[in-house]
């Protein structure tokens, strides 16, 4: 039974979660379209881990350069090199772009050609190790699995993943495109692995566009499942647990 959990500091999730947060230790699958703020949940999961409840993160970029991150978060006023400098932070780099040395403090890098499943593993054992890190992102999950083309390799490679996760005691967000966007949609297989999934979704409503929050499952915990309005602003994202969509 589950007896710990992780308060995401977003406001209106921890109230979908029956007022508890995530539970401690699991590894929870994001999935979302194009421009429904999952970097920005994910950020915001760990900025309010560090700046309110002492936990440092740990965030694995596959795709995005750190410094695009850093500047694009500053639009919410999330000083991410702050965090940093102050050990709260540490950016693991598996991107193809490359940093200039002037910035690769507080940042572990891991060349493209050199991306293997334990290279992985060990950068992010290390930054988990050197700020003490209670939170970790992997940020999309879908570059990770196109190291593997064969099925049962990225199944494997995926446990291999979820499985280290769990080893270092840390929660997990791992970030994942979402395939169709409509209520009946094709799942997929990180979902069954995972300990726990959230759908953030758009959809056109009277000309309008809709952004949908749902918890489709967390294991250890009573959930309100529905299909829940959530925002974007200048402070980030907002749920409205109280708020229906469908009418």
């Amino acid at each position: 039974m589950v007896e710990d959990y992780v308060p995401t500091g977003i406001p209106g999730v921890d109230k979908i979660l029956v007022g508890k947060g995530l539970p401690r230790g699991h590894t929870i699958l994001v999935s979302g379209g194009p421009g429904s703020g999952k970097t920005t949940f994910a950020i915001q999961f760990l900025y309010t881990g560090a700046t309110q409840h002492d936990e440092a993160g740990v965030y694995v970029t596959l795709d995005e350069e750190p410094g695009d991150i850093r500047k694009n978060m500053l639009k919410y006023g999330w000083d991410l090199k702050k965090l940093e400098e102050e050990k709260k932070l540490v950016f693991i780099n598996v991107s193809p772009v490359r940093v200039a040395p002037s910035e690769r403090a507080g940042l572990i890098q891991i060349g493209m050609k050199e991306f293997r499943l334990i290279k992985l593993l060990e950068a992010i054992r290390q930054g988990v190790e050197e700020v003490n890190a209670k939170r970790v992102i992997v940020d999309p999950l879908t570059i990770f699995t196109l190291q593997y083309p064969n099925e049962i390799e990225r199944i494997y490679a995926m446990r291999d993943l979820m499985r280290d996760l769990k080893k270092t005691g840390s929660t997990n967000l791992l970030i994942s495109e979402l395939r169709g966007t409509g209520m009946e949609r094709e799942h997929q297989f990180e979902e069954y692995l995972a300990q726990g999934v959230i759908l953030l979704r758009t959809f056109l409503k009277s000309s309008r566009l809709v952004r949908v929050f749902q918890v489709e499952k967390m294991r250890g915990l009573a959930i309100d499942n529905q299909p829940r309005p959530y925002e974007i602003s200048t402070k980030g994202i907002e749920v409205y647990p109280s708020a229906t969509v469908y009418k």
